[in-house]
């Protein structure tokens, strides 16, 4: 099909187009027009995998306009094994959300459309290859998530919405200093490709303020992509953003929204600034185990069930950050040591894609008792089993996957982040692997306080998990438990372009004495 990538970009556009269309009293017809068009973008993101060529790890189905020539800006999409996990993920978790959205009556033409402008804001970032276009489309994100926040969520929505929005906001400033300075230093183009082959050459030997270049353009990007992730110390937007927000945006924002901060250190700072990951690799690894263990802690001392799956979140994606460190075992280019950086590099990718549908999951199920009980507190409940066995059965699961069980997905990436980063940072990844036990203590003690014991009196005419309710979290469940079993269907979808990536670090990287 010609140009894929752009109908899988524009999609929910035409639907926002339908959207406002629509009559404001005809919400149930929103709601069905905004399912047909993610269901159909879902149908055309399943379609793009199934023709990509995994063995080829070079960007694919590229297409490229000229935009505003006369700065080298053009329109220029891609995919490669990086990519096209993440698009996908936007794509389920946007057609699940429209339905754990079901229940929304508050402004429904408004809400709608907002949602399905991010979902475009988000496929624009994962599909562009052009900087300023990437640009773009970051900043999409930002607003409609400011007002589906802000808008639709809990009692400090306003607050909660602020502190997102200002946060983000100053990662995107760093981001744009960072930008133009890669444009000015690289013969002014913000094609990514030529920057890819460009800047480590461009910037070697460059001092600003008698500091390496690299390092300073290096910084800028990390910490506007660290916002995202949320890398600790700028995780505290996290916890009040998800509590505030409406069930089917702490999917989106959890699912899929804290991946493009890793995604875009892997794709800009690793690509296109090489000695930097040698020169930040040590940092980069003791951040992802203080984002391990500090987001495990503060997990286990939560009594809103909300707030305990959005600091597990900034847990499991200290282990992401752990693989990425790894990549530096392949600088010997020999054996074993390749190996431990295709493990690691390949782990957290995975464990990107892992956290999303588990994360996603996660917070679907809280959005279920919090529509029949009205609050989020562990203790307030009790002996929910015998009334919601199947409900029950689907947390348990849940949990499990949460806490890296072996037989579902999580296990399998963070295991890998832990082989790819035990060669090069041996002390750290032994202490990391307290966040295990720590993943176990925090899930299984809220479920011992929600599901056993006595039933509270006041729960018990509690309806159990309905149908459409099923029908959001099942699939979730079928990808964790068959990626936990038989990966190896998404690792061939990206190990080819994660090789390259090595190559691309440890060829042109490390080779510079960054001052």
């Amino acid at each position: 099909m010609n140009h894929l990538l752009s109908w899988i970009i524009w999609l929910p556009v035409i639907g926002i187009v339908a959207v406002v269309i629509i009559p404001r009293d005809k919400g149930t017809l929103i709601k069905q027009v905004s399912a047909v068009v993610t269901g159909v973008q879902l149908a055309l993101t399943i379609y793009l995998w199934r023709i990509y060529d995994g063995s080829n790890g070079t960007f694919q189905f590229m297409e490229s306009a000229e935009w505003i020539p006369s700065f080298n800006i053009s329109y220029m999409l891609g995919v490669d094994g990086l990519s096209l996990p993440m698009v996908f993920l936007m794509a389920l978790l946007g057609f699940l959300g429209v339905f754990v959205s079901w229940n929304i009556n508050k402004a429904v033409k408004g809400y709608f459309a907002l949602f399905l402008l991010l979902n475009t804001g988000i496929m624009g970032v994962f599909l562009s290859l052009d900087f300023f276009l990437f640009y773009v489309f970051w900043e999409v994100m930002l607003l409609p998530m400011y007002f589906l926040i802000g808008m639709w969520g809990g009692p400090q929505r306003e607050y909660a919405a602020i502190k997102f929005f200002l946060y983000t906001l100053v990662g995107s400033v760093l981001m744009l200093i960072a930008i133009l300075a890669l444009y000015f230093t690289c013969g002014k183009t913000f094609d990514m490709l030529v920057l890819m082959e460009t800047a480590p050459i461009a910037l070697n030997g460059v001092l600003w303020w008698g500091m390496s270049a690299i390092k300073v353009i290096w910084t800028l990007l990390f910490i506007g992509f660290a916002i995202k992730v949320p890398v600790f110390p700028f995780h505290t937007w996290l916890p009040l953003a998800h509590v505030e927000a409406p069930t089917a945006v702490s999917v989106i924002l959890a699912g899929i929204l804290l991946k493009l901060g890793i995604y875009g250190i892997l794709r800009i700072n690793y690509t296109m600034l090489p000695d930097g990951v040698f020169w930040f690799a040590g940092a980069l690894a003791v951040l992802g185990l203080i984002n391990v263990i500090w987001g495990a802690m503060c997990a286990l001392a939560q009594t809103d069930l909300k707030k305990l799956v959005a600091y597990s979140s900034i847990n499991h994606m200290g282990y992401a950050l752990l693989g990425m460190a790894a990549v530096i075992a392949g600088s010997s280019m020999g054996g074993d040591n390749l190996l431990a950086a295709q493990a690691g590099l390949n782990g957290a990718v995975f464990q990107m894609f892992n956290h999303g549908t588990i994360s996603a999951m996660l917070f679907i199920l809280v959005g279920v008792i919090y529509d029949r009980a009205h609050h989020r507190d562990i203790d307030g409940f009790g002996g929910l089993a015998v009334k919601m066995p199947i409900y029950s059965g689907i947390v348990a699961l849940a949990f499990f996957a949460g806490l890296g069980l072996p037989g579902f997905s999580g296990f399998i990436s963070e295991a890998m982040c832990f082989i790819g980063a035990f060669p090069v940072f041996r002390t750290i990844v032994i202490i990391s692997t307290i966040g295990i036990l720590l993943n176990a203590a925090y899930f299984l003690w809220a479920f011992q306080r929600i599901f056993f014991g006595e039933l509270n009196e006041k729960y018990k005419d509690l309806p159990e998990i309905n149908r459409m309710e099923l029908f959001t979290v099942i699939p979730l469940a079928v990808i964790t438990l068959f990626l936990g079993i038989y990966p190896r269907p998404f690792l061939d979808l990206i190990s080819e372009t994660m090789n390259i990536l090595i190559d691309q670090v440890v060829s042109l990287g490390g080779l510079v004495n960054l001052m």
